[in-house]
């Protein structure tokens, strides 16, 4: 599957040294998954994929109860979903997902991290297609070889399962994604280290020195955006 997954979000982890940016990130996707539906994961399959995703990132309890508790209100802020694909320094490529209730000020902002840090925007399917639409889910306390007896077992269909430092994770079909947790929650496993609906790259490339250290400025100046929720690439950073 390229890349490790572990890796990924270790870098990210890194680098998101303020919290607070994570939380009000989370607290907004998880407003707009209640609103959009039930406020009750068990009956929200969005909103409880969300929830389960602001676990893996330690979200605390009273941000994820006050974005609920808001969508159970009267509040009429609405928010609109939003997919920009682009191209970084030597014609990397990069997918931002965002949320936001003001439509021009996302694009221009969008546009102008691109712009600023050698890259440029796209138009819609010029990147795309070298992605893959991927459920990842990572459990600790299993090796590949138990996690796939007890996923064939549980009639689950996944398209690799790697173990990764002290993980094992499994990549499926995003429709599989609930399916792969439960065999897992059935099998015990109460906690993931990851549980993500993401873009993965066909294929990645390895960019050169200057160009790299201005494509990861191109990264930590999209995910400082407000509005943008996820960036996806096809960069290798290396270990």
């Amino acid at each position: 599957m390229g890349r490790k997954w572990n890796n990924i979000k270790e870098k990210k982890a890194a680098k998101d040294k303020n919290t607070s940016r994570i939380y009000a990130k989370f607290g907004r996707v998880i407003y707009v998954a209640a609103k959009q539906g039930e406020p009750d994961p068990e009956l929200n399959q969005n909103l409880k994929f969300v929830l389960e995703r602001a676990k893996t990132y330690n979200v605390p309890r009273n941000i994820i109860d006050r974005a609920i508790e808001k969508a159970k209100g009267s509040t009429e802020e609405n928010f609109d979903e939003l997919r920009y694909e682009g191209f970084g320094p030597n014609g990397s490529m990069v997918i931002v997902d965002a949320l936001t209730n003001n439509v021009n000020r996302t694009a221009a902002e969008v546009r102008a991290a691109f712009n600023k840090n050698g890259g440029n925007m796209g138009v819609s399917g010029s990147v795309a297609y070298m992605f893959d639409a991927t459920a990842v889910i990572g459990v600790q306390g299993k090796t590949a070889d138990e996690a796939l007896e007890l996923l064939m077992e549980a009639d689950v269909d996944v398209r690799d399962i790697l173990e990764e430092d002290d993980s094992v994770i499994v990549y499926a079909e995003p429709d599989q994604f609930h399916a792969v947790q439960e065999a897992f929650k059935t099998a015990g496993v109460t906690e993931f280290t990851v549980a993500e609906l993401t873009m993965l790259a066909q294929n990645d490339v390895t960019l050169p020195e200057d160009a790299q250290a201005k494509f990861e400025k191109l990264l930590d100046t999209l995910e400082d955006l407000e509005d943008v929720q996820q960036v996806y690439h096809n960069v290798d950073l290396g270990e």
